[in-house]
């Protein structure tokens, strides 16, 4: 019998990852918005990858519901809303699972796993990460814009569904310290909210060298609070992060021709952000910059980059359309820095 797949947060790296499955065989369920389910009802799916790879799923191959559909024959849970909708989405299936289902969280953010466990304290809930951008292009098609891999927590559950993650195309890359994962995920994700200001797709946006000084800003700051707090990222690149700091200064040519892999990004993709606000969704901003922030005051540090930048992205929410350049962007962020500094 065909394992049962609940996918929690029908968005775009949630469908892309049940589309998968249900291209492998699984029996997949999403639950999500009206807009999205509407849409993959009348076209399918349609999966593409930077690869040139293309797959797709006819509607009769997966399920659709707005509120979880019989959550105890879920034999695995994949939680992908955005993470202020986490508590509401598990708490849709508190007390209906299975004791023992394994739950993972394939989303942004350090706590989210933790806030689950709280909710289902029966079933095995794993934190999950996805490393590669994914872009709803409308009439069902999504499309992987990056490379990268979906990493999870190691645990001895992960080998009831490892094999069909890996037939379908999405080996799981398991990590005993998933936690140095997050954190070092989350600063490669300190670059959402600065593409998301540009207006920029990615690749146009990391090309400008007062984009990336922007970044590295923010990653600088980042790493002098989780080094006080003593937290060590994982090294997800060639280059450790003290030293992609330092490499994301250099001129446009030597970027370019050094690090041609970081702009192997779809010309037309843009951060999980900047399409959040181009729609009119709250961002994950807390998640991100915040918890830079959050972390800076527990360690009595402060972190004026990474607060400029969330409050930059809260005016935007709240319909602030000014797009910023690389370099008055650069000059908002080292203002907010010579601030705290003077």
């Amino acid at each position: 019998m065909s394992q049962r797949v609940l996918v929690l947060g029908a968005g775009n790296v949630g469908v892309f990852i049940g589309g998968q499955l249900a291209a492998a065989g699984l029996d997949v369920i999403f639950v999500g918005r009206q807009r999205v389910l509407d849409d993959i009802a009348e076209h399918g799916l349609h999966l593409t990858d930077l690869d040139g790879g293309a797959i797709e799923v006819t509607p009769d191959r997966f399920g659709l519901a707005l509120t979880p559909d019989e959550p105890e024959l879920a034999d695995l849970v994949l939680v992908t809303v955005k993470s202020a909708d986490t508590a509401a989405a598990v708490r849709s299936v508190a007390g209906k699972l299975r004791p023992g289902t394994p739950v993972v969280s394939l989303q942004n953010g350090i706590g989210n796993a933790s806030v689950i466990r709280e909710i289902l304290p029966s079933c095995v809930v794993l934190a999950g990460m996805v490393m590669f951008n994914v872009v709803h292009r409308d009439n069902g098609v999504f499309h992987r814009a990056s490379d990268g891999v979906v990493a999870i927590a190691d645990d001895p559950v992960v080998d009831r569904f490892a094999g069909p993650f890996r037939a379908a195309g999405l080996p799981l890359r398991r990590h005993r310290d998933l936690r140095a994962v997050q954190w070092a995920k989350l600063l490669l994700n300190l670059n959402n909210p600065i593409n998301a200001l540009s207006g920029q797709p990615l690749r146009e946006q990391l090309g400008v060298r007062d984009f990336r000084r922007c970044l590295a800003l923010a990653q600088s700051e980042a790493l002098a609070v989780m080094n006080s707090a003593r937290i060590r990222p994982a090294q997800l690149t060639p280059i450790p992060p003290e030293l992609m700091v330092r490499l994301l200064r250099v001129p446009d040519p030597i970027f370019r021709r050094v690090f041609g892999r970081v702009l192997a990004v779809d010309p037309l993709a843009y951060s999980s952000m900047a399409d959040d606000l181009t729609r009119g969704r709250r961002t994950e901003i807390a998640w991100l910059c915040g918890e830079i922030v959050r972390l800076g005051e527990m360690v009595g540090q402060p972190t004026p980059v990474n607060r400029r930048l969330t409050e930059l992205v809260r005016a935007a929410e709240a319909g602030d359309t000014r797009r910023y350049s690389g370099s008055r962007l650069l000059a908002e962020l080292t203002t907010a820095a010579a601030a705290v500094q003077g």
